[in-house]
């Protein structure tokens, strides 16, 4: 097809969006595909502020963040990164996904320099095989407050939305 002005192009691309189904490309959210959390204090949380354990969109899962807080009398971070990664591990379990499937992590640090090679050392030990992309931030703090750094992830799942 051939057009004479720019007017022309800019009329027909009009025309094409507007013929265009509504839902093309977009998948609604639904209870099938929003994860809420099966702990009923969490669950009553997310309800409160308006956000999901996680949200699957065709073949992705993306996953709120998951915030590590240290345990009374721990001196190290690992045990509460491991805390973390057992509660992203436990809702990628429930879409029929597992930690093999993550390809996208960013984690938001209130101490970056004390705190990003602890988180390095557990991740390597429960994301194997291939790393996923990881993006660390240094923020001023963090939701709830004592909170010292919040993980979230980006899972990739053939047929993820089909395993609800």
């Amino acid at each position: 097809m051939q057009f004479e002005s720019p007017r022309a192009v800019i009329a027909a691309l009009f025309i094409a969006a507007a013929l265009a189904p509504a839902s093309a490309g977009a998948q609604a959210r639904t209870e099938q595909s929003v994860v809420m959390s099966a702990n009923p204090r969490e669950r009553a949380g997310q309800e409160q502020y308006g956000f999901a354990s996680a949200v699957i969109a065709g073949d992705m899962i993306y996953l709120s963040g998951v915030v590590a807080g240290q345990a009374p009398g721990e001196s190290d971070l690992a045990p509460a990164y491991e805390r973390v990664f057992n509660q992203i591990e436990a809702t990628l379990k429930r879409v029929g996904a597992s930690l093999d499937d993550v390809v996208e992590m960013t984690s938001f640090h209130t101490d970056i320099t004390a705190q990003i090679d602890s988180l390095s050392a557990v991740s390597k030990r429960r994301l194997t095989g291939q790393p996923p992309a990881w993006t660390a931030i240094d923020v001023d703090r963090l939701l709830p407050d004592g909170g010292l750094t919040e993980i979230k992830i980006i899972a990739y799942r053939a047929g993820a939305a089909k395993a609800q």
